[in-house]
């Protein structure tokens, strides 16, 4: 793969992992992916969750969520 026609912009091309931003009960952060951003607006950075932790779930979502965690066996408190 060619990277002819890319950005030579300072830190254009490079690639950043961003793992889900909760904290655990005992002080550690999660270890999933944080495949889900939110910022509030251009000027905030972008904080990372994974599905299970990101606060900007809609009623539904979460609802949905939880019925798959169930039928999962997975229990949810």
């Amino acid at each position: 793969m060619s990277i002819e026609g890319h950005s030579s912009a300072p830190g254009a091309n490079e690639i950043v992992e961003h793992y889900c931003e909760h904290r655990l009960a005992d002080g550690t952060r999660c270890k999933e992916w944080g495949g889900w951003g939110h910022s509030p607006s251009p000027a905030v950075p972008t904080r990372w969750w994974c599905w299970e932790h990101f606060p900007h779930k809609t009623f539904e979502q979460e609802q949905a969520f939880r019925r798959k965690l169930e039928a999962a066996g997975k229990i949810i408190h």
